[in-house]
């Protein structure tokens, strides 16, 4: 299976050429530019709160390449690739879609490095006791997101950041905790995370 998505591509190791090279094979020019959004405030955050500019950018585009394995295909793929696959993943598939990214970053990309494979892998839930870069890149994925209009909670979230990057994440997980009734599921990473930062920064 992953021969299917890697086919012909060899990686130059200029990851920004890459990574729209790669996405635009597949038709998902939407989802390159979302990278590379990505990529640009990850490394802004990168500078702001004090970690590696060029892992945060990697992984800011790099973060959403597995878009190309389609939706029902996801669970197997993992499987195949000897993923863990939680139970929340085989309910709502697109949110396994993170931990198939580090899977193609890894195998079609070359990427060895830790930081930047663990920023990948929990970009969308994030997960208890995060690294500052896998915070910086979660955050980025959430302002920079690849929906039509404003997000509705980003003037909060902006505020936030004035104050501190794990209160910024926490904001932002807080407005999700707030809506957990109206989520396709709640993945226990996401639970984990709010968790962890609640324990650390109790204001």
């Amino acid at each position: 299976m992953l021969n299917h998505y890697i086919g012909e591509f060899r990686s130059t190791g200029k990851i920004a050429e890459d990574v729209l090279q790669f996405l635009a094979s597949f038709g998902y020019q939407k989802t390159a530019k979302h990278c590379s959004a990505v990529a640009v405030k990850a490394k802004e955050l990168a500078e702001k709160f004090g970690c590696d500019l060029s892992k945060a950018e990697q992984a800011g585009y790099l973060h959403d390449i597995s878009a190309v394995i389609p939706n029902e295909k996801r669970i197997e793929f993992a499987r195949s690739q000897l993923v863990e696959v939680l139970a929340e993943e085989v309910q709502y598939p697109m949110i396994i879609h993170q931990k198939l990214s580090v899977v193609l970053a890894r195998e079609a990309f070359g990427i060895t490095d830790n930081e930047i494979l663990s920023a990948i892998g929990c970009h969308t839930t994030l997960k208890a006791k995060p690294t500052r870069l896998d915070k910086v890149v979660f955050l980025a994925d959430k302002i920079a997101w690849d929906q039509d209009g404003k997000p509705p909670y980003i003037s909060k979230v902006i505020e936030a950041m004035e104050e501190s990057l794990d209160i910024a994440v926490l904001e932002y997980l807080n407005y999700l905790w707030e809506r957990r009734s109206q989520l396709k599921v709640i993945h226990p990473w996401l639970v984990e995370s709010r968790e962890y930062l609640l324990q650390i920064n109790v204001r």
